[in-house]
């Protein structure tokens, strides 16, 4: 009998055909009822998972009995209750790496275009204001030569940098649970402590793991510690923010703007930042380009069949009991 692969969020056609000739394969569908009983009833017999999106946990995968991996097409893995599958000795694999380059630019777009106020302007000009020679309320900032502050020097913390650093001359801050002397000497990145660089940083780029030390990482105090033109950028997760505190940070201007692609909830359709002027709001678009996301499918894809077919996946969140 074929191993049984429980697809639980949209993945590439292609995948799922390669997985098909191979093993049984259920696709989870909204469509078709409760997600969460829907998984309960197929992870009985499943030997393995891939998708995203979808909290995982103990309360829809009690029911598996021989679960050998969820293979997640995402970096981050908040999402699943490792805890849980560590117990169980259910194996959970990521796709880091191959989004790096693409999340770092999504990030340098955040900022240039809430730098340059952008967004703003592209719907102020279709809305017909242009009707003379714009004043000093449509004034953005520069950002060659300006002072870039990274919180979390990881892979694509590291490749925010370097495009402040090569493209625009900037000089390079981090905060890092350790310093990270390898990556940072390239850079001439200087190591600082958080508020140090909230108070030095002329742009804040938010590039941490949501782990217990860094939710709610920046609150009210920290928004009072950075300068009133300083830009925000999350390309992190939402909850390392305080999205109550960054709202009335930016309606009472303590701070230039924000360029947010993560929120403490989502899908988000509506929300009080939705009716700001200076943030630019994406919806979690880091890894979204077309040549990333079949990336990470066909590793979640190696990921998965490794485990199937008895071998080690080379990306696991928790190896311990390999």
């Amino acid at each position: 009998m074929n191993k049984k692969v429980v697809v639980f969020s949209q993945l590439d056609d292609a995948i799922i055909q390669r997985l098909q000739a191979d093993y049984e394969v259920v696709l989870i569908n909204p469509k078709h009822g409760d997600v969460n009983a829907q998984i309960r009833q197929h992870a009985q017999d499943a030997d393995g998972m891939i998708g995203v999106g979808r909290l995982l946990n103990a309360d829809n995968l009690a029911t598996a009995q021989q679960l050998k991996i969820i293979s997640s097409v995402s970096v981050g893995y908040d999402n699943y209750d490792l805890a849980y599958l560590n117990q169980q000795k259910i194996w959970l694999s990521h796709t880091p790496h191959v989004l790096t380059e693409s999340t770092a630019d999504l990030a340098f777009t955040l900022l240039m275009t809430a730098a340059r106020k952008a967004a703003y302007l592209d719907q102020w000009t279709k809305q017909g204001n242009w009707t003379r020679t714009v004043a000093k309320a449509q004034f953005g900032q520069d950002i060659f030569g300006k002072t870039l502050g990274i919180i979390g020097l990881g892979h694509i913390g590291t490749a925010v940098a370097r495009r402040g650093f090569h493209g625009f001359n900037m000089n390079i801050l981090y905060h890092n649970r350790h310093e990270k002397l390898e990556l940072a000497q390239p850079l001439n990145a200087t190591y600082c402590s958080l508020n140090a660089l909230l108070q030095q940083s002329d742009f804040v780029v938010l590039a941490v793991d949501l782990n217990s030390q860094s939710k709610a990482l920046i609150g009210v105090d920290q928004l009072q510690q950075m300068q009133s033109h300083a830009v925000l950028v999350n390309i992190s997760r939402g909850s390392v923010v305080d999205e109550s505190a960054l709202i009335e940070a930016l309606k009472q201007n303590k701070i230039f703007a924000a360029g947010l692609d993560v929120y403490a909830k989502e899908p988000l359709s509506s929300s009080e930042l939705f009716t700001l002027d200076n943030v630019v709001t994406l919806p979690h678009v880091g890894s979204a380009t077309a040549e990333t996301r079949q990336k990470m499918a066909e590793l979640a894809y190696r990921n998965l069949v490794d485990a199937l077919e008895g071998r080690t996946p080379t990306y696991l969140v928790n190896p311990s009991f390999c």
